[in-house]
């Protein structure tokens, strides 16, 4: 299922170097208002200092499989 999520990460990277990128995401949220725009879920990412990365699979798995 497509999904539209809005995250803060537009400081930290550009939309080429999303696309096509595996991240985690979660997706059992209530969706939010979100900058006025409907968020159905939410990037895991970490930050430090300033510093953010998204975190994702070690390796490439299918899309939509399940975090344990």
């Amino acid at each position: 299922n497509d999904r539209q999520i809005v995250s803060g990460l537009v400081d930290y990277y550009t939309m080429d170097e999303l696309l096509g990128k595996q991240v985690v995401v979660f997706t059992n949220l209530q969706p939010k208002l979100f900058r006025g725009i409907e968020s159905e879920g939410m990037l895991l990412a970490a930050d430090f200092k300033e510093k953010v990365a998204l975190l994702q699979p070690d390796k490439k798995i299918e899309t939509g499989a399940k975090v344990c």
